[in-house]
């Protein structure tokens, strides 16, 4: 098991689009993670008091998000040491159903198994289920390690678009 804090250290996202709150479950080659969905989040925010079930709504897409982040938590652990210094990225998907909507409320427990591992890539396949009733089925989504640099700080212009003596920008 994964509680929250080792979530938070594990993926880089924070606050509104960190999207799993623990794991409950980690195999050789299998992730069980829960997605506790408030109507506390930032998307509820815009609606008024009379928001009707459609409006209420999960995203889909926060919904594929949270279930990547699962995958993500488990493509780390397999790569183990040899991602120092790498980036996680997501690439295709296929084979994605929702099944049902998800509410305010609703655990989702996200299911992911690698399916596949080719050097830095990785495929997973699974889906979500709230209740034990499947919301979302995932055929396959690409997980690839690449070299990442460290991110340095952008210093903003004081003069934008001011032209210099030399007629450059």
């Amino acid at each position: 098991m994964i509680t929250s804090e080792g979530v938070r250290a594990a993926l880089p996202h924070r606050y509104p689009m960190l999207l799993v709150d623990r794991v409950i479950e980690l195999g050789p080659d299998a992730i069980r993670a829960i997605k506790a969905v408030t109507v506390n989040e930032p998307w509820y925010a815009r609606l008024g008091p009379r928001a009707t079930r459609e409006e209420l709504a999960y995203p889909d897409f926060l919904l594929i998000e949270s279930w990547t982040q699962a995958a993500g938590l488990l493509a780390k652990r397999l790569a183990g040491d040899g991602v120092g210094g790498q980036v996680m990225l997501f690439g295709s998907m296929s084979d994605v159903g929702f099944h049902r909507r998800v509410l305010p409320g609703d655990t989702v427990e996200h299911h992911a198994r690698l399916e596949r591992a080719v050097n830095d890539t990785m495929i997973f396949e699974g889906g979500s289920r709230v209740d034990g009733e499947p919301v979302l089925s995932v055929g396959r989504v690409t997980v690839a390690f690449r070299p990442g640099e460290r991110p340095r700080a952008v210093t903003p212009d004081p003069h934008p678009g001011a032209v210099s003596r030399t007629g450059g920008r």
